[in-house]
């Protein structure tokens, strides 16, 4: 939703799920956006931490309510970088590539865990 256009934001969720369903696909559309949720939400993420006068990545384990934040704030981030098409379309490609672990979203949480791997060695700064 931008601009607290909640109306437009329903409108373009319930087109792409309508999409995701009509476009040839045997599983259901709610099946779907649940499976790209999951794909696309990270496990560790890595936080900065100031320590001595230098700052550490630290890595975390992300919370279930955040993790499920980071998921949708991906998939809609990645929908709107990809301009040309309506917008409920776009949703509907990433959701159908993040169902498939594939897509925009899915290769930012595998960015966001190798950081945390490259990081790992700080991990005993964690609070």
């Amino acid at each position: 939703m931008i601009g607290g256009k909640k109306n437009a934001a329903r409108g373009v969720v319930y087109g792409a799920l309508d999409i995701v369903r009509d476009g040839g696909e045997k599983e259901k559309a709610l099946e779907i956006f649940e499976a790209a949720i999951r794909n696309a939400g990270p496990t560790v993420e890595v936080r900065s931490r100031r320590i001595g006068g230098a700052s550490y990545q630290v890595p975390r384990e992300v919370r279930a309510e955040r993790r499920l934040a980071l998921a949708m704030r991906w998939i809609i981030a990645a929908s709107r970088t990809k301009k040309g098409s309506p917008a409920k379309k776009r949703l509907a490609a990433e959701l159908l590539s993040a169902s498939k672990n594939e897509g925009e979203a899915v290769r930012k949480k595998e960015n966001t865990l190798k950081m945390a791997e490259a990081n790992k060695a700080f991990a005993h700064f964690s609070w």
